[in-house]
């Protein structure tokens, strides 16, 4: 009888980690094809399914060209690379680091240089970090416990007994600040901003149907003082080509006079 051979070769295959699971979440939550990915990568459609599926170990390099194409925050981008078995690329510095005394002392001068307007420094949940003394238009008449520290200036914009008594469009300009919150909470998903978010929402009141004059959320803000109304714009500043991931979720955002009777009135008022 002849001898049955036997055909001893198996593939060996790498059992699915969590870097393949984050990256097909990523991608996926991008809405960002295979093929697609992997021309902006540099790599082939085969070698990204294979990475996948936890056939092929990444190295770090691809692993951080992967980060870089799907648009990945400094601090997705460290887990991504955690998640792959590598030392995350991008440092987490205090902000009282000396590392960050240029960066802090740049922003004060911004800050004193935008008077007399508002102007505050916030971190990624509307942790205030740092404002100008301009500041107080916005917080006057709020209730002490929102202007303890740590103090949330989402919260304090939108809370019942925050700013929120004096906006007159509140459902128009809190509606902007929580469609903010959302687009930023698909693109990079935050359990704590959700619950942010569910938060500043019922402050709201119910939304009217848009009118023939609706302009979306491009208005400014309307806020009473006892001086007279002021409308204000906002403009947001981020720190795209920081290195460290503390600095670069900071945001610097401005308020500027929509008017000449607003400029006006910040101008009196911060008059001595």
């Amino acid at each position: 009888m002849p001898k049955i051979g036997y055909n001893w070769r198996v593939d060996t295959l790498v059992q699915p980690g969590p870097f393949a699971g984050e990256l097909r979440r990523w991608r996926t939550s991008r809405r960002v094809s295979q093929l697609e990915l992997a021309i902006r990568a540099g790599t082939t459609q085969r070698h990204l399914s294979f990475m996948e599926r936890g056939r092929s170990r990444p190295g770090r390099e691809i692993v951080v060209r992967l980060a870089e194409s799907l648009g990945l925050t400094l601090r997705e981008r460290n887990a991504l690379l955690l998640a792959a078995g590598y030392a995350p690329l991008f440092a987490e510095s205090r902000l009282d680091a000396p590392l960050l005394r240029p960066v802090r002392d740049a922003l004060d001068s911004i800050l004193d240089g935008h008077l007399p307007y508002p102007a505050i420094v916030a971190g990624p949940h509307g942790e205030l970090v740092a404002a100008n003394s301009a500041l107080s238009v916005l917080t006057e008449g709020a209730a002490p416990e929102l202007l303890t520290p740590p103090v949330n200036v989402l919260r304090l914009a939108l809370h019942p007994d925050g700013m929120a008594r004096r906006v007159v469009n509140l459902a128009d300009w809190g509606r902007h600040i929580v469609e903010s919150l959302r687009g930023r909470a698909l693109r990079s998903p935050d359990s704590a901003l959700d619950a942010l978010r569910t938060e500043l929402e019922g402050y709201l009141p119910p939304a009217a149907p848009p009118g023939p004059d609706h302009l979306g959320f491009a208005v400014p803000l309307r806020l009473r003082t006892a001086d007279g109304e002021l409308r204000l714009l906002t403009t947001l500043t981020s720190f795209a080509t920081a290195v460290d991931v503390t600095l670069a979720e900071l945001h610097l955002e401005a308020f500027l006079p929509a008017d000449a009777e607003t400029a006006a009135l910040l101008r009196a008022r911060h008059t001595p």
